[in-house]
């Protein structure tokens, strides 16, 4: 069998295709070009599985989305007393271009708006270093989370720059209120190039997975981001992520996420997975407007708001155990959208066939509505490649187990032996 959920993936992008509200960035010569009918969505487990759907290997300037991450850096070189010192972490509750300074500090609320940011990128690498040096470590950086080398658009860039008065105003206070001693220009310069840093969909799976993971790349198994800063980086996307919308996104998507002007959107839950987006058009808020309707409909349907009740522990699957006769499949723990994935990823090994497969369930302490709705959609897809279904469910986990096409699973009274 195949696992469905490129597939729901796929079916997300078709229901939001007909959403056409919004518009390209248009005061950049360079992002007004962009195809504003472009949609591509990937996410990756903390396992280092990617599934991915539409325009997901479409390339397009990072933007934003480069913020948190280049946050993290800031930290990893810095130390985050010395960052803390230059840039809060209050939501500013304001648009992402506003000057939000904190009286008295005059430190930047934020990290995700653009004066916060502007302000990281000077803390990259350590005191004197210079502009072609945090702006290497920027792009290095962030090729490291992605696992693949990343490049500078420098069409993007040099479009940007043409248009940088705001960030230039910006940075000419910052300096002034000595916030950092870099020459305003060589500061707007430097953030500019690391906002044009080209990434897909996937890359921001990826890279979205490895805070998702503790800070530990999926792909390679490498600690790239300490376990503090990754726990630090997240709380900041929560609270300020979706810059003045970041109040009503939490509490209705509950997902910490970044946006980019490109279109590009960024999710991470925390044990569980990634998620990367790009959609052109944007509403008032500067997000993408298709990629915030897709957000809200990965959390309805897969229970992944941030705030749902489910505990996290042992692996989903205990056992695969093949006889002669039979397949048993032994699940435990609370199946998750993530634990439910990863069943579904296994029984993919399960070549068509004639065997009874046998799900048992007298392990696992609950389903969560989309683990319930994946597992038996693994059994239905089973049955379509020839398979007998059976279910031992002694505890009634999964009541009135319809398979989605009016059939249920042959029900399996009789313990089935454990490996202890």
């Amino acid at each position: 069998m195949h696992t469905p959920v490129p597939e729901y993936l796929q079916e997300v992008l078709d229901g939001l295709s007909g959403h056409v509200d919004g518009a390209v960035a248009d005061y950049i010569p360079e992002l007004a070009a962009a195809d504003p009918d472009r949609f591509g969505i990937a996410l990756m487990t903390t396992s280092g599985r990617v599934h991915a759907a539409g325009d997901a290997d479409a390339e397009f300037s990072i933007q934003s989305v480069s913020k948190p991450f280049i946050y993290a850096a800031a930290i990893m070189d810095r130390g985050l007393p010395r960052v803390l010192r230059s840039v809060g972490v209050e939501p500013s509750g304001e648009a992402f271009d506003e000057l939000s300074l904190e009286q008295g500090s005059h430190r930047p609320r934020n990290p995700m708006i653009n004066a916060g940011a502007i302000t990281a990128h000077q803390l990259l690498v350590g005191e004197g270093a210079t502009s072609a040096q945090r702006t290497d470590r920027a792009r290095a950086f962030l090729s490291v989370l992605a696992d693949r080398e990343l490049r500078i658009d420098e069409a993007v860039m040099q479009s940007e720059l043409e248009t940088a008065d705001r960030n230039l105003a910006l940075a000419h206070l910052l300096r002034n209120y000595g916030i950092f001693s870099t020459c305003a220009h060589e500061a707007v310069a430097g953030y500019t190039a690391q906002c044009s840093i080209m990434v897909t969909a996937r890359d921001l799976a990826v890279m979205g997975a490895c805070l998702a993971n503790d800070g530990v790349q999926p792909h390679t198994g490498n600690r790239v981001v300490p376990s503090d800063v990754a726990r630090q980086t997240l709380s900041v996307m929560a609270a300020a992520g979706m810059y003045d919308a970041a109040g009503t996104w939490f509490s209705e998507v509950g997902i910490p996420a970044k946006s980019g002007v490109s279109g590009g959107m960024l999710g991470v839950l925390p044990g569980q997975l990634g998620i990367g987006l790009f959609s052109p058009r944007l509403d008032e808020h500067g997000n993408s407007a298709r990629g915030v309707e897709a957000f809200r409909r990965l959390s309805s349907d897969m229970n992944l708001h941030l705030m749902t009740a489910g505990p996290v522990g042992s692996a989903p699957i205990r056992t695969i155990e093949r006889s002669d006769d039979r397949i048993t499949v032994v699940l435990q723990g609370a199946i998750q959208f993530a634990g439910a994935e990863a069943v579904l990823d296994r029984l993919q090994s399960i070549e068509p066939g004639s065997t009874l497969v046998l799900f048992d369930v007298s392990r696992v302490d609950r389903f969560l509505d989309v683990g319930r709705r994946m597992t038996l959609e693994g059994m239905r897809r089973l049955r379509l490649d020839g398979h007998r279904v059976a279910l031992h469910d002694p505890d009634g986990l999964l009541p009135e187990p319809d398979m989605g096409d009016g059939h249920v699973p042959e029900s399996w009274p009789v313990p089935t032996p454990h490996r202890s």
